[in-house]
């Protein structure tokens, strides 16, 4: 079967590997869309950082490893004692594979899991592939009113559902978004449905215009003003009840510090690649909580299918581009790398 293989920093191959069949307890899948993640990028243009070159202490896994862990698919088989799907529905896969066992794991927080793996970065499938076998634990079944389309965004919706949540975002909030990538652009939408008052800082224009797009706050430059002072004025000098850092950058950080109301909550989201320079007496002057958040919990999945499947949470509208298997070296990684790139979130066709 054809699937989109790593071998190294800047050494994508779409090629023939061997077709995987489903163990007792796994499905076999046939993936229709796959996004490309943040993760993704990091891999092929530093990697391998998160894809093994040893065998992984959990699953086995090492490079070169089939990519893809933001995807939805078709059952086409079932292996041994799997009852809770059936050949040829829809399904969208939870991606993290947990040991159970761990201090974390016994306590409810898989996603934390001290030996954790994730299909598409370190298992033996991924979702950029026209087959892949996981864990039927990890489907869910995706209503007739989701599109497929959508099902590839419910691990990236997660993702920014639970920044937002870790913020504590309630309705009427006034709600500070930094950076407009996908996960940025995802946490806008899902704390505009929780009835917040959302702001977004964009500096790409590209991402900017797609922050727009999505209509449910206003974009602001921060080459352009002092986004934090800019929020105070039109806040009476409060600032943000709340602020999702997305965009991993030091600037954005001391932007959500200096942003966010006294007892506010700061969540970073973005991941950092680089060590960032804070104040953090500023963080105790003000008694403000900054939590970090690590993907997500794994029982999310029937949640945010649910918000999505009833409108509340339109995560298609963060989809820049729908690209073919072949076509995802050059526009989609190099794309969505390079500094004139014109795209946000690509999603890849895997049939």
């Amino acid at each position: 079967m054809k699937a989109a293989v790593f071998h190294g920093a800047h050494d994508i191959r779409v090629e023939d590997v061997g077709t995987p069949r489903p163990l007792a307890g796994e499905v076999l899948l046939r993936p229709y869309w796959c996004g490309i993640c943040g993760t993704d990028l990091h891999e092929y243009a530093m990697g391998p950082i998160v894809i093994p070159s040893s065998p992984h202490p959990l699953t086995g896994a090492t490079a070169p490893q089939v990519l893809g862990h933001e995807f939805s698919a078709e059952v086409v088989e079932l292996g041994a004692g799997v009852t809770n799907v059936t050949v040829g529905q829809r399904v969208s896969v939870m991606p993290l594979l947990y040991c159970g066992q761990c201090y974390y794991c016994r306590r409810g927080l898989n996603h934390l899991c001290r030996s954790m793996a994730c299909v598409g970065l370190s298992y033996q499938s991924g979702g950029i592939a026209e087959l892949a076998v996981v864990p039927a634990t990890h489907v869910s079944v995706l209503p007739d009113s989701m599109t497929e389309l959508q099902g590839a965004l419910v691990e990236p919706g997660a993702v920014a559902a639970y920044g937002v949540d870790t913020a504590q975002v309630r309705a009427g909030d006034t709600v500070l978004i930094t950076g407009a990538g996908p996960i940025g652009a995802l946490a806008a939408l899902y704390a505009s449905s929780l009835g917040a008052n959302i702001f977004i800082s964009e500096l790409n224009p590209t991402r900017a215009a797609l922050a727009v797009s999505l209509d449910v706050g206003e974009v602001l430059d921060p080459s352009k003003i002092d986004v934090a002072a800019w929020l105070k004025d039109h806040t009476d000098g409060i600032g943000a009840d709340a602020v999702i850092e997305c965009s991993g950058n030091e600037r954005a950080l001391q932007t959500a510090i200096a942003a966010v109301r006294s007892a506010g909550r700061i969540s970073q989201t973005g991941l950092h690649t680089r060590a960032a320079a804070i104040d953090p007496m500023v963080l105790s002057e003000h008694d403000i909580t900054l939590s970090g958040t690590w993907c997500y919990p794994v029982t999310d999945w029937p949640r945010i299918i649910d918000l999505i499947s009833r409108g509340r949470y339109p995560v298609e509208k963060v989809v820049s581009a729908q690209i073919s298997m072949d076509d995802i070296v050059a526009k989609g990684f190099e794309t969505l790398l390079s500094p004139t790139g014109d795209q946000v979130k690509v999603l890849v066709n895997a049939r």
